[in-house]
């Protein structure tokens, strides 16, 4: 059986025993858009330093952000030799990410917080169905770490990604759910305009938010992913869709949390988009 094993960054000696217990809590975490903790390892190294690695199930293929955005290929003149993500797999993918989150959020014994959603940290398996890694990540990294041993690991304070982190993080903020449906809101208008938000046109107070906002609706199809493009040559009937999809990121990304959506919502109507998109799609076929 191929796994991948992530090894934890340790600089201190004695990390708490509570890694353990953090880590089999999670492991008895099951649904499918999230990666599946195989097991755990903890032990010391041959410097005598703590040695802790988490063992995950491997996904065939690899991380959404190498899809979205794939290193040394040109823009344009490349296009058509990239492998490329239709917008049927962009909104499963999406879909699949909102669900994990709402498991996380409301359907564990306690809530947990991702708190580092980004492209990297969706896999994709053979099928192309999404599965969110590092969940829990900050609270377990809170029990191996000295320096925040003595923060409670439900209100650990999380670093998260430039980009994808929440504005109200950088106000010392403690994490939240509504963190995470920023970073979600971030990521989906990442997967539909291909840009990422630390991409350099996003300057002053330009930002992949009000890139967005100020697009819509009417010059949404000049925003669109490229490849969105190309795949649908008779374009004029996908862009309500589009619209709609982002529309959703921008409510997620709000800077206020309490205008951001909750998950339940942001699945309930991606799904209505997808139901819209197939039967749009026969009536043009």
């Amino acid at each position: 059986m191929v796994v991948a094993v992530k090894v934890l960054n340790l600089q201190t000696r004695g990390a708490s025993k509570s890694f353990m217990s953090e880590c089999k809590a999670l492991r008895a975490i099951r649904h499918r858009n999230l990666l599946k903790i195989l097991t755990i390892c903890s032990s010391v190294d041959f410097h005598g330093n703590e040695f802790k690695a988490l063992v995950y199930e491997f996904m065939a293929n690899g991380n959404l952000g190498n899809w979205l955005h794939q290193v040394g290929v040109g823009d344009h003149e490349q296009l058509e030799e990239r492998r490329n993500l239709k917008l049927i797999q962009r909104l499963d993918i999406s879909t699949d990410i909102a669900s994990a989150l709402q498991y996380l959020h409301c359907g564990c014994e306690s809530t947990i917080i991702h708190g580092d959603l980004k492209p990297s940290n969706v896999l994709l398996d053979d099928e192309m169905m999404a599965h969110i890694g590092d969940f829990g990540l900050a609270k377990i990294i809170s029990t191996v770490s000295s320096d925040v041993a003595q923060v409670q690991s439900n209100s650990v304070a999380i670093r998260g990604t430039v980009g994808y982190v929440a504005p109200e993080y950088g106000m010392g903020d403690l994490a939240s759910t509504l963190g995470d449906v920023y970073s979600f809101g971030i990521l989906l208008l990442e997967i539909f305009t291909g840009k990422k938000p630390t991409d350099e046109m996003f300057e002053d107070h330009l930002n992949l938010h009000n890139f967005v906002k100020n697009a819509l609706p009417d010059r949404v199809m000049e925003i669109v992913d490229p490849f969105i493009l190309l795949e649908h040559n008779r374009r004029s009937w996908i862009k309500d869709c589009i619209v709609s999809i982002l529309r959703i990121g921008i409510v997620c990304s709000m800077e206020s949390p309490t205008n951001r959506m909750e998950m339940g919502s942001v699945i309930s109507q991606l799904r209505k988009i997808k139901n819209t998109y197939m039967n749009e799609g026969l009536n043009h076929d």
